[in-house]
């Protein structure tokens, strides 16, 4: 019988469809950050929290279409920043090119945060 530990190891990869504007979707590998559950779920309080406080304030606000934008990827940028750890892209990993990405590759952000949630989900463990 295989033998593991029970603690899981601090990162993690998946590939990553990576949606292109007028071309098809890229395979990206991506390397994640582990949380347990009770992390993951603080996790996505915070992310839901501040989802929600950012459209009441853009609806409070009166918010133009570009201070959305701005807004949005600034809450993207900062989730991704949270989970990942590196990428197998051609432009360098840090905190610049996660802004690039979001700003740059509109379905960037929801393919990554998927991929990273489907890591989590027990029906990929099979039998």
């Amino acid at each position: 019988m295989a033998k593991i530990k029970i603690a899981q190891n601090p990162t993690f990869s998946a590939e990553v469809q990576v949606p292109r504007i007028g071309a098809e979707s890229v395979p990206v590998n991506f390397q994640f950050r582990y949380m347990d559950r009770v992390a993951l779920a603080a996790l996505f309080d915070r992310w839901n929290k501040a989802r929600d406080t950012w459209a009441e304030q853009t609806k409070r606000d009166g918010a133009s279409w570009e201070e959305v934008t701005a807004g949005e990827i600034a809450l993207q940028a900062e989730q991704l920043g949270e989970i990942v750890t590196g990428w197998d892209l051609e432009d360098e990993f840090s905190q610049e090119a996660i802004v690039d990405l979001v700003r740059t590759c509109t379905g960037a952000p929801k393919a990554v945060i998927d991929a990273f949630q489907a890591a989590y989900n027990p029906a990929r463990l099979g039998n």
